[in-house]
């Protein structure tokens, strides 16, 4: 009985890391739907739970004195708090961000998609920007995502801004300095998600303009991640402009 009990606690743990490490890529290779994969990390988290309370239950019953056996347990009991932790985290952040997928700067005049327009055809988020209901959210939650005013000409902001593009190892689909519009696609590493990103600069006067926006192909909700790449090619724009 002993026994059983320390495998099962043992088992438990890498049981669900191991669910949640494999629903992202088989969801890539589309041996899994979507809402299977989701399930999958779901099922994670049960089990994490479930691990974490065995392994509890096991050292005070059991109380091993092999090392070995104290390392198996810590083991399960760090994977089984891994595999429920991220899918909880990820599920507290969805419940926290307006389920809109399509963030921009300027949301009174977004920056269109020109290259990129066709290769989301046959995505369900269609590539136009959704509206003043969005706009309106995006407002509420990302009071921080407006037009950047910087004090540099626009073919140095061009430069920079195609820098920072190829450095955050997004897919580059066009580079137009004439139209001072850059496009590219971000994917991400786990479930392989393709965000599109366009950004647009323009002069005036002696200032630059430019705005970007940041949309998923897929999804009612982005859970932050387009907020949170604009955000950071913002800082690393500045940064290279300093």
């Amino acid at each position: 009985m002993k026994k059983i009990l320390c495998f099962a606690a043992a088992g438990a743990g890498f049981l669900a890391i191991l669910l949640l490490l494999i629903a992202g890529p088989l969801y890539r290779t589309e041996l899994l739907t979507l809402g299977t994969a989701f399930l999958f990390m779901r099922w994670a988290a049960y089990v994490g739970i479930a691990a974490i309370i065995l392994v509890v239950i096991a050292g005070i019953v059991l109380r091993p004195s092999a090392r070995s056996a104290q390392a198996l347990l810590v083991a399960s009991f760090v994977t089984g708090l891994v595999a429920f932790y991220l899918p909880y985290s990820q599920l507290q952040t969805a419940q926290s961000v307006p389920r809109i997928h399509d963030i921009t700067t300027d949301t009174q005049n977004p920056p269109a998609f020109v290259a990129i327009a066709p290769l989301r055809a046959d995505s369900p988020n269609p590539v136009e920007y959704p509206g003043e209901e969005t706009a309106e959210q995006q407002r509420q939650a990302y009071p921080d995502i407006e037009t950047m005013r910087l004090p540099h000409p626009p073919q140095d902001v061009f430069a920079s801004a195609l820098d920072v593009v190829e450095a955050s190892g997004w897919e580059l689909v066009e580079a137009n300095a004439n139209d001072g519009r850059i496009e590219a696609t971000a994917t991400t590493t786990w479930f392989g998600f393709k965000d599109d990103v366009v950004i647009r600069i323009t002069g005036e006067g002696s200032t630059t303009l430019l705005d970007v926006r940041s949309k998923s192909r897929l999804g009612g909700s982005d859970v932050g991640a387009n907020a949170e790449r604009i955000r950071k090619f913002r800082d690393d724009l500045l940064k290279r402009l300093d």
